[in-house]
């Protein structure tokens, strides 16, 4: 879990979940970066709780099949992180 919370997912104090919260320039970056989530998720089939508004995303991520964490929220967080990144880098770069 340390490799989670390092990257700024925190566990949330109430729930065997873990929580992040991301901030983009506008609502168009922040839909289309869900949009690319909602891809991966499907995939993988484990789908994030989130709440969007305007430039802010509240993420919330926990495998309702074990009523907790699993290796699946590890992997999802993963996935959002990297591709966050790399969408902030190419959005500084135009």
């Amino acid at each position: 879990m340390k490799l989670v919370e390092y990257n700024g997912w925190k566990l949330l104090p109430n729930r065997d979940a873990i929580n992040k919260q991301y901030q983009f320039n506008n609502f168009i970056d922040a839909f289309g970066y869900m949009s690319k989530i909602a891809i991966v998720a499907e995939k993988m089939n484990h789908h994030p709780e989130w709440f969007n508004v305007y430039n802010k995303l509240d993420v919330t991520l926990s495998t309702h099949d074990c009523n907790g964490l699993s290796n699946l929220d590890i992997k999802l967080a993963t996935e959002m992180d990297t591709i966050y990144t790399v969408d902030v880098t190419s959005i500084k770069e135009q």
